[in-house]
């Protein structure tokens, strides 16, 4: 009898998990990037070689926690989910309050309430991996035998911030908030690939800063490289039959051809280009070997095998020149990467391209970068995306980077909640409740000496106890919480715009 009831609820297990509904923050002010050009002596260094656009800032009356709060409050208001309909919040972030004490309780404090205490999870840190983390876990809890019929909640965010100098034009800042269930608009299906290694390239271990010490020439390498490495695991695995069917490949290369649209970790849009480019590299210098076992597909693509793709008139000419030669050893070399780079750009400007609408207009989110190009897609594409691959590269520093598939769906509507209005959670919902470019365009454009008095607040608050925020609350966006005060015991209080 126990067996036959275990069965009847296994039965009952979510189907189609995955991200249900999206909402953002970030911050009401930017400064051009012509601005820190102009100022720095460096036409173009910003704006074509970084590809950015705008650089948005904090000041003293924003951390993270008040970041994350006003994320997930507009999720939670927009769609009329109740705090009662939560069972899990998880949090990615590496912008850290405390060294103890998980940001995820300020946000139960504010947004549940004594009465909604039963809620699992805690926050994800690893670098701008942690969003990554909460929502594979929020994923796999929904479809565990530990479910209990409520949505996850996921909020990954952080405040990125550089000393003055070169690095600083690559900061930026803002969360994205996901609500995770069965029956999702955006499934993650198929197998995943990742490659988790030790490298010194971006890191904090100071605590009297809230600065990172960045290797830059390293972090970029890194980068690159787990883009291989993660996208040559990832097609061994798809070449795997049942993988395939999963995706409905039906016999398709698992190749970038494989794939709708390309969401990458963004620290900054001209990386996201060559990061783009090495999944062509990928395909053309790896090609695609006819046997599907993983074990021998990981074997040929870690030598390099060159195969179909390499004798296609698209890669004639210059390209042959790297005919055969491994990924790895042509990370750094600025001829493969001009040559790729140019030859990837039809692709990158269809598939890529559509998701850095807010990315290069805030700047880097770090946990949240990521998850803010998919809701520039979304925003984008909106219902088109019904039946698309969706390709996503997450990164985060140390190093931890992990490539994985979304589909869009059109939803049953079992999902929605029975609550005024009785909307199901599509595409089209999360596009028109984002409001993304509008509230892009509302924002307003301020002057470097603001940005930089703006920093300067944050430098000189940073650690301090006994204090209470100076920076502007007119300036916040209505509905936004912030920082009210810091007492004598480092204990933070809140308030909402």
């Amino acid at each position: 009898r126990r067996l036959i009831r275990c069965k009847d609820y296994m039965a009952r297990r979510a189907a189609d998990a995955g991200i249900l509904a999206m909402e953002c923050y970030f911050p009401q002010r930017y400064v051009p990037q012509t601005a820190l050009e102009e100022a720095d002596g460096c036409a173009g260094k910003y704006t074509v070689g970084l590809g950015q656009t705008a650089l948005a800032f904090f000041d003293d009356r924003e951390d993270i926690a008040s970041v994350l709060l006003t994320a997930c409050a507009r999720l939670l208001e927009r769609y009329g989910v109740p705090a009662s309909a939560i069972g899990r919040l998880e949090v990615g972030t590496e912008t850290l309050l405390d060294k103890s004490k998980s940001v995820k309780t300020t946000l139960m404090a504010q947004l549940f309430g004594a009465e909604h205490s039963d809620v699992e999870g805690v926050s994800s840190t690893n670098a701008c991996y942690g969003g990554t983390a909460a929502l594979l876990n929020s994923v796999a809890w929904v479809e565990s035998s530990a479910w209990d019929g409520r949505y996850a909640l996921v909020v990954c965010g952080d405040i990125a911030v550089y000393a003055p100098g070169p690095a600083r034009p690559t900061g930026g800042g803002g969360a994205v908030a996901m609500l995770v269930g069965p029956d999702a608009p955006l499934v993650m299906a198929g197998p995943r690939a990742t490659h988790a290694f030790e490298v010194y390239d971006f890191y904090k271990p100071r605590g009297d800063t809230e600065y990172a010490t960045v290797d830059g020439k390293l972090s970029q390498d890194a980068y690159l490289a787990s883009v291989d490495t993660c996208w040559s695991r990832l097609k061994a695995k798809l070449g795997a039959p049942a993988a395939a069917e999963q995706l409905g490949l039906n016999g398709s290369p698992a190749d970038l051809r494989a794939f709708d649209y390309v969401c990458m970790h963004s620290p900054y849009n001209k990386l996201v280009q060559k990061g783009f480019a090495r999944l062509l590299y990928g395909t053309a210098a790896l090609g695609q070997p006819s046997a599907t076992s993983v074990l021998t597909l990981s074997r040929r693509a870690a030598v390099g095998d060159f195969a179909d793709d390499a004798t296609a008139p698209r890669f004639a000419g210059d390209a042959q020149r790297w005919a055969g030669v491994p990924p790895a050893k042509t990370v750094g070399d600025r001829e493969a990467e001009k040559c790729f780079v140019g030859l990837a750009k039809p692709d990158f400007e269809a598939k890529c391209a559509p998701s850095d609408t807010a990315s290069r207009q805030v700047g880097n989110c770090y946990t949240a970068a990521l998850y803010m190009n998919l809701l520039s897609l979304v925003s984008a594409k909106a219902s088109s995306l019904i039946g698309a691959r969706l390709l996503l590269f997450s990164y985060g520093s140390g190093a931890v980077a992990t490539a994985f598939t979304l589909i869009g769906r059109e939803p049953s509507g079992g999902s929605a909640l029975a609550l005024p209005p009785a909307s199901p959670f599509t595409l089209e919902r999360i596009a028109t409740t984002a409001q993304l470019a509008e509230r892009l365009t509302a924002r307003t454009c301020s002057d470097l000496p603001t940005l930089t008095r703006a920093l300067e607040l944050r430098e000189e608050r940073y650690g301090q106890a006994g204090y209470e925020p100076s920076g502007d609350v007119g300036a916040l966006a209505p509905g936004t919480y912030y920082l009210a005060a810091v007492d004598e015991l480092h204990r933070r209080t809140y308030s909402r715009k």
